[in-house]
């Protein structure tokens, strides 16, 4: 079993000690991104702006030394399909993986991609565990909230891949979009070696969404309503490989002494 430092705050301290991002933006463009709302906020980027990429040289041409703990890669944006920011992604975690760096990699996953990882990194498998954030079963909530990431279907094929593989592997159902998440939990339990994480949105606009919009921010409210996140804590903490993350444990008043990274 790999140790990992124990000591954990919220946001993605949460998964891992450190992390790396070799790209600005994000083609994904999900509307309740953190990283884009901080971009928006301290005008390093627009709304319509986000989802057009640029890579960091620096970030590539740094030669990243052996980390204590373990590295989420990406966490800021994704490892898309388009040549040159893939391969950039490509580049920075070949050199995380040659240091001897464990690697969280974290994605709206494709399969290409996915397929490429595995073959590329293949001798460094030990080193690797995939997180794959999987929010909905439903196409049409993905395409709303999750514009230009994939579908359900792709995501699922991509985490019974990992596992066919020998990867390890976990899921991430944060922001948890479906109003029941169990039957999502149950889908993926069974291609899942570590853990099954699940959180809530934080920030839900109220201004600027249109009438069309609108039904899709008053939905998704209702979801984390402190009546009905007790009931899902409820439902779910009887599962062994299932995490919650703090946005909820804070909102329930949980008692949160004995963290982990979901290492299991």
């Amino acid at each position: 079993m790999l140790a990992y430092r124990r000591k954990i705050t919220t946001g993605t301290r949460e998964w891992a000690d450190h992390n790396v991002n070799c790209i600005r933006g994000c083609f994904n463009n999900c509307r309740y991104c953190y990283a884009k709302m901080m971009a928006k906020r301290f005008k390093r980027s627009t709304d319509d702006g986000w989802k057009t990429m640029t890579i960091r040289e620096d970030v590539l041409k740094r030669n990243f030394r052996r980390l204590p703990g373990r590295v989420m890669f990406p966490s800021t944006h994704d490892i898309v399909d388009i040549p040159p920011f893939k391969e950039a992604c490509f580049v920075a975690l070949g050199k995380l993986l040659k240091s001897k760096n464990v690697v969280l990699v974290t994605t709206k996953p494709r399969l290409t991609v996915i397929k490429e990882i595995a073959d590329r990194f293949q001798k460094y498998k030990s080193q690797i565990q995939f997180r794959f954030t999987i929010t909905s079963i439903r196409n049409e909530t993905l395409e709303f909230w999750e514009p230009n990431a994939p579908r359900f279907g792709e995501r699922l094929s991509c985490l019974r891949f990992a596992f066919l593989r020998g990867f390890r592997t976990s899921v991430s159902i944060e922001p948890f979009l479906d109003y029941n998440p169990t039957e999502l939990v149950e889908i993926v339990e069974p291609f899942i070696t570590e853990s099954v994480w699940v959180g809530r949105m934080n920030y839900i606009s109220r201004i600027h969404a249109s009438k069309d919009e609108e039904p899709y921010y008053n939905e998704v409210r209702k979801n984390y309503e402190t009546p009905h996140l007790l009931e899902i804590f409820n439902r779910l903490k009887g599962h062994s490989n299932i995490r919650f993350k703090d946005s909820i444990k804070i909102q329930l008043g949980v008692d949160n002494t004995q963290r982990n990274l979901g290492c299991r």
